[in-house]
């Protein structure tokens, strides 16, 4: 194991028998078991939920390998069920691998599940105490601690409350601000933070930011989130039923998992509706969309952009509109170009129109692009949308001519330098 290496994993894989697990009580799990001695159905069964057998097995974590080094930002992210929440488990020890080996360098401050660590009957102040005691900690060092852990959580007011009258938002922060400063080499955070605030939930990133950069800490971070995952971490792993699918640049994994839209051409045909979202009307079908003089989406330095749009008229349009609106890796919208009344044509009519349209506003990064048809009926009604579709995605790179390069949390788009006025 590499001396920097503090988290690694060999062939791990989590498996359960799936239908053995008792109902709650006594009482139903012998009415259950009657049932199936009898060839009957079971009585305690949900209506419309899949009856498993006894001894079939589940894979929720299958053969996977990392290895996760000191001071590295990690984030963690799949579709329900991908095995998220079972990797962290395993990681933080809570259950146990049924093949494959962890190893681990130094001590971890988990975050799984709202109140994870507490105990209800204790105050906030007695359970900061118990949560550095788990971590090997003596009270000397964590009396270092307890006032900036008090100070973080924002909870001073109900430190010495037991927690079982804590909101979930209290339980969150007080649990973060723990596992934060007590003395914890790892720190694996799973989506626990969406129950928080959005205030508290910078403080937070910028918190682990801060341990991974200053502290060398290692940040393990499971979310749904995807601007806070590219926010924070700086390696991302993407899981799917139970395995490792991608590890490595945080964009490509998040477009790997969204699942980018026509990522891979620079032209475009819609054979099907695959790629059209629903609108009050349709008065034209877009068949295609490409790239002018181009065999890739890849686009450099001040190059504009030129897009050629087909499309057939499924009624009369009197005057066509189109907003064309740029959304970054995240789904976040970053600007949109429009272009009014440009085109009318008869029921029947084939067309199609190139655009160019400048991007070099736009940092380095990759983009994607949906294309709004709209019109009027008539002058005295309003704008209607009448086809709203997915186009292609392009990406860009600017060459850096400034000592430090853009960063992406910055922003998407690029205004230019500031201005000196003299006074």
């Amino acid at each position: 194991m590499d001396k920097n290496c503090v988290i690694k994993t060999e062939h791990l894989q989590k498996e359960y028998k799936l239908g053995v697990i008792g109902s709650g009580t006594l009482r139903a799990d012998l009415q259950s078991w009657f049932a199936k001695k009898r060839g009957l159905e079971d009585p305690n069964r949900r209506i419309g939920s899949k009856q498993y057998e006894k001894g079939e097995l589940f894979l929720a974590l299958d053969d996977f390998n990392i290895d996760i080094y000191r001071g590295e930002r990690v984030g963690i992210i799949g579709a329900n069920g991908a095995g998220k929440s079972t990797l962290l488990k395993l990681l933080s020890r809570i259950t146990s691998p049924t093949n494959g080996n962890i190893a681990y360098r130094g001590r971890i401050a988990s975050m799984l599940e709202v109140g994870t660590g507490f105990h209800a009957e204790l105050t906030g102040r007695e359970n900061i105490y118990l949560n550095g005691a788990i971590l090997g900690m003596n009270r000397a060092e964590v009396d270092k601690k307890i006032d900036e852990i008090i100070a973080f959580s924002e909870c001073e007011q109900f430190i010495d409350t037991p927690v079982k009258r804590y909101s979930s938002g209290m339980f969150v922060k007080l649990a973060f601000s723990v596992a934060a400063h007590l003395d914890a080499e790892i720190m694996i955070m799973d989506e626990v933070l969406a129950v928080g605030d959005m205030k508290f939930q910078k403080k937070c990133i910028s918190k682990m930011r801060e341990l991974a950069v200053d502290h060398n800490r290692t940040v393990l971070y499971v979310s749904h989130n995807m601007s806070t995952i590219q926010d924070l971490c700086t390696r991302c792993v993407v899981l799917d039923h139970g395995k490792k699918v991608y590890d490595g640049d945080v964009d490509e994994a998040i477009k790997l998992y969204m699942g980018g839209d026509n990522d891979e051409f620079f032209s475009y045909e819609y054979t099907d509706d695959k790629h059209k979202n629903p609108v009050r009307r349709h008065d034209l079908n877009l068949t295609n969309v490409k790239y002018n003089g181009r065999t890739t989406n890849l686009f450099y330095d001040n190059e504009q952009m030129s897009l050629e749009l087909a499309w057939e008229n499924l009624a009369d349009i009197p005057s066509l509109s189109l907003r064309l609106e740029v959304q970054d890796s995240r789904r976040m919208p970053v600007t949109s170009y429009l272009i009014e009344d440009f085109y009318s044509g008869k029921k029947g009519e084939t067309h199609s129109q190139k655009f160019t349209f400048d991007i070099s506003k736009l940092a380095s990064g990759r983009y994607t692009v949906r294309y709004v048809f709209f019109n009027k009926r008539d002058e005295s009604l309003p704008y209607e949308d009448i086809e709203d579709a997915a186009g292609l995605a392009f990406r860009r790179h600017m060459s850096e001519t400034n000592k430090r390069p853009w960063n992406r949390a910055w922003g998407s788009v690029r205004l230019g330098n500031l201005l000196k006025l003299d006074k």
